[in-house]
Order: C-alpha cells, then sequence, then structure tokens
C-alpha cells in the first residue's frame, strides 16, 4: 500500500534534494520502521489519513524497543522529510509531524585525539607492505583536511591539485568545495600515487580513483573504519575513534589554535554554522580544563 510512495520519496530524494546514497537509504529506513509499525498495529491507513496521535503511538513504540533518544529524533527528522514530499506532491494536505516533539538530546561531544596521538596512531602503521603507504597517505589526508570518509574513499585523481597545496572534494549534496592539503599530506598522496598504485591492476571503472584496495576497486568506509581501529588499538589509545575521529580533531585543533569559525565551515563542508559551532564547545571544556589544571585559585 505504500510501496509507490517510497518509491516517489527515494525518486524526490535523490532528484530534487541532490542527497548521497547513504542518506537517501537513511531516509527511507525511517519510513520503512513506521510502516512496518502500521503493519504490526494493524492500521490501515495511507499517508494522508496518518494523524500526530498515530506518530506519537509510533515514538512511544519505538521507544519501549529501547530505540536511543538519539535514534528516535532521526527517525522523526526521517518522517518529517517524507511529509514535506507528500505535501510537495499534494498527496496529504496536512503535516500530522508539525507539532511532533523530539526527545531532547543532550549533544555529545566526540572524542578528539591529541597531534601526539594522531602522530602515534600513524607511527603504526607498517610501512614495509605497499598498504602501508596507501594508509599513511589516507591517515594524513583525512587529518591534514578534515575530509568526511566518504570524501575519501571517493577522491579522485583528477580532483587533486597538489602543485598548488589544494583538492577538490565532494561533499555532501554534491556540493564541491576547495580544501588546502599540507605538504606532508601531498607528499604521501604522492608517494602512493606515483609509487605504489601504478603497481595495482585498475578494475576498469576505477581508474580516476586514488585510493584502491588490492583488488584495484575502491575503498569501502568500513576498511577504512577498521584499519583506524585496528592502529589506535596498537597504539593503546582507549578513545572511541573512527575515521571522523581524524575530522573532529582537524576541526579542534583549528579552533584551538585560534581559526576563524567560517574559515572551519568552509573547509569542513558544513552548510550550516550551527554545525561547526560544536567546536567551540569543545573549545570552552579546553579552556576549562586548562584552568582546573594550571591555575591554583580556580574552583571547579
Amino acid at each position: 500500500m505504500w510501496e509507490p510512495y517510497k518509491k516517489g520519496f527515494k525518486a524526490y530524494l535523490q532528484l530534487e534534494k541532490s542527497l548521497s546514497e547513504n542518506s537517501v537509504e537513511a531516509y527511507l529506513g525511517d519510513i520503512e520502521k513506521f510502516v512496518r509499525y502500521l503493519q504490526d498495529v494493524n492500521i490501515l491507513k495511507n499517508p494522508a489519513e496518518i494523524t500526530l496521535k498515530d506518530l506519537q503511538q509510533f515514538i512511544k513504540w519505538a521507544a519501549g524497543l529501547g530505540m536511543t533518544a538519539t535514534s528516535q529524533a532521526r527517525m522523526i527528522s526521517g518522517i518529517r522529510a517524507f511529509y514535506k514530499y507528500c505535501l510537495v506532491e499534494k498527496i496529504s494536505e496536512k503535516d500530522p509531524t508539525v507539532l511532533l516533539e523530539a526527545p531532547k538530546l543532550k549533544r555529545a561531544l566526540p572524542d578528539v585525539l591529541s597531534f601526539e596521538e594522531i602522530e602515534n596512531i600513524i607511527a603504526q602503521i607498517d610501512m614495509s607492505k605497499p598498504e602501508g603507504g596507501r594508509n599513511k597517505a589516507i591517515l594524513e589526508t583525512l587529518y591534514s583536511c578534515g575530509l568526511r570518509v566518504s570524501e575519501t574513499v571517493n577522491l579522485k585523481i583528477s580532483q587533486l591539485y597538489l602543485d598548488v597545496g589544494f583538492i577538490r572534494v565532494i561533499g555532501k549534496g554534491d556540493k564541491e568545495r576547495l580544501v588546502p592539503v599540507g605538504s606532508i599530506a601531498a607528499k604521501y598522496i604522492n608517494i602512493y600515487k606515483n609509487d605504489i598504485r601504478i603497481h595495482i591492476a585498475v578494475k576498469p571503472g576505477n581508474e580516476d580513483i586514488l585510493f584502491l584496495n588490492k583488488r584495484g576497486t575502491k575503498m569501502s568506509r568500513v576498511m577504512i573504519f577498521m584499519i583506524i581501529k585496528d592502529l589506535a588499538k596498537k597504539a593503546g589509545i582507549k578513545k572511541n575513534i573512527s575515521p571522523h575521529t581524524f575530522r573532529h580533531s582537524f576541526a579542534t585543533h583549528l579552533i584551538e589554535g585560534g581559526a576563524d569559525l567560517r574559515a572551519v565551515q568552509e573547509m569542513l563542508g558544513h552548510e550550516n554554522i550551527t554545525t561547526t559551532e560544536i567546536y567551540t564547545h569543545i573549545n570552552r571544556d579546553f579552556l576549562r580544563k586548562t584552568l582546573e589544571q594550571f591555575h591554583p585559585a580556580f574552583k571547579k
């Protein structure tokens, strides 16, 4: 009954909103959960007939299953996007999500690595192996440019302007941005590209992809995640670390060093500066810890 609406919503997200494949799948997953709930409780309604009470009961049901507040808020966001589509396409005349309240979220500050910890993680790479040179180039790029892991796996050779110190990144919603690349990252990208990558048998369609796996195809995000987890373990670092930790650390170190918030927003590719502002909270936390540690008269 909901299949045509889901198909239409998918096309709307891809064509009208230009969202990435991952975002589209996430939104469709939210709607799929809602449809499954409607089937479980035997509510046979189409989107136009859904009420605020139906949605509230659904959120209550999701919470009862142990879904976290963050997951609930994410799901509500997906349902809101679906009803925006329904209004645009005149599937529904009313938006039942208008008064739907998302659970209050405490914005958790992500783990941040110090420069020394990043150096320690990178030092664990076995440079005697061909993938060692590739992994070093990847980690140096993640930290030097603050890239998302999806931007890193999709990075193309034709997007490198290393001679002038920039790379062209395709971010969320296919938005392009130019990001400065540090001399160390540029050095290891060149070593990998010129001395290691040339020995890989590249599969058709991957000729322009910079970072390749042993099979000559694009690396997966999970693969980079596993590489970083393994290196962090070898370095004896107990923090919760992922490729995104390098991006968080990049931004935090910039702001702690006094960088302009707008410049950091531009480099991270944040559409909204409020997303970038989380790093000012990290910075304030850093200042407080500094005072607690070094100021004799500072009262906690």
